[in-house]
């Protein structure tokens, strides 16, 4: 096929459908224990220098938990993939551990405001950056997940967002038609919160999905982090409510509230005077450094972090509205 235009983005990831291949097939497919926890599952399978993904949408079912960990255990020159990001990409901010970014979404915090820290740290020059839309990132894992190189698509040509991504505008083979390809998305890492998981890594979760089966198919380590961990039993007993299958999972970590400030479906509502705390402290730098150091260093567990924020008894009250929530739906 001819290319007819391409974008001056940069490729961060090796989009080589048969690399990742080899690499799956070193993946043990037993049914054994994965279960560890966040703090060594982190410290084995992020990697400085890593390409990382992160599960959830916006502030929903997002594994905050780990995006401490992570900024604690300060990796750096990770690769990113700002996929619907929002206060996830506001914590590893913190700690700059990214230096390149496939960007579609970074730095709103939805109708709660822009973060500073990411906008500062983004514009500093020190990170390399591509663009993308939400739904081209989505499409770029379907591409991973279906073990091919690339996927087509019609959209975003002609656009300033086709000009600064990796794409490339080709004519069809069939129609003629110009049609735009993006390269797989296959991140070494991925984080992915859940609502119960077994130890060895069957996952379930309810809710908004957006991209993360794709995701779970797409990388080459998968973490879990879960609510609550269920037996084995209760998985073989209703196997079509599980959405992750164990042979995708490298490791398995029961984190309450792991989501936490933001929202997980039928659990808990996110928390919003938090969040807006978070936003509060980024205006004044030596004020978000002692925020920081309070929230997230000081803190050697996610447990810690919510006991700092108010608790078993806060997360009672964000149980309740959520629950509240759900009944007017």
């Amino acid at each position: 096929m001819d290319v007819l235009a391409e974008g001056q983005g940069e490729i961060f990831t090796n989009p080589d459908p048969d690399e990742a291949r080899a690499f799956f097939r070193t993946k043990s497919r037993r049914l054994e224990n994965k279960q560890t926890t966040l703090k060594d599952a982190i410290a084995k399978y992020v990697n400085n220098g890593d390409y990382l993904a992160i599960g959830g949408f916006g502030a929903n079912r997002t594994p905050v938990a780990a995006c401490h960990e992570i900024v604690r255990q300060g990796k750096k020159k990770l690769g990113f993939a700002g996929h619907t990001a929002t206060h996830d990409m506001q914590v590893l901010s913190v700690g700059e551990v990214y230096d390149r970014v496939d960007v579609a979404y970074v730095v709103g915090l939805e109708a709660r405001g822009l973060s500073k820290c990411t906008r500062k740290y983004i514009e500093s020059g020190r990170v390399k950056l591509t663009e993308w839309t939400n739904y081209l990132l989505s499409v770029r894992l379907q591409a991973a997940a279906a073990n091919v190189p690339f996927y087509p698509v019609r959209v975003s040509m002609g656009t300033d967002t086709f000009k600064y991504s990796a794409g490339k505008v080709v004519a069809c083979p069939f129609t003629g038609k110009k049609v735009k390809l993006v390269p797989a998305l296959y991140p070494d890492v991925s984080v992915i919160h859940v609502h119960e998981a077994d130890v060895y890594g069957n996952a379930r979760f309810s809710g908004i999905g957006i991209a993360d089966l794709e995701l779970a198919s797409a990388s080459k380590r998968l973490i879990i982090t879960t609510e609550k961990l269920i037996s084995n039993k209760e998985i073989r007993s209703a196997p079509d409510l599980t959405k992750i299958p164990y042979y995708l999972v490298d490791a398995v970590c029961q984190v309450p509230f792991g989501a936490y400030p933001g929202n997980m479906a039928g659990e808990y509502f996110s928390d919003e005077e938090h969040l807006q705390e978070w936003l509060d402290a980024e205006k004044d730098p030596e004020a978000f450094r002692e925020f920081v150091n309070k929230n997230i260093y000081d803190c050697s567990t996610h447990e810690e972090y919510i006991n700092r924020n108010g608790g078993l008894e806060k997360m009672g009250a964000l149980r309740a509205k959520e629950l509240l929530l759900d009944r007017e739906v």
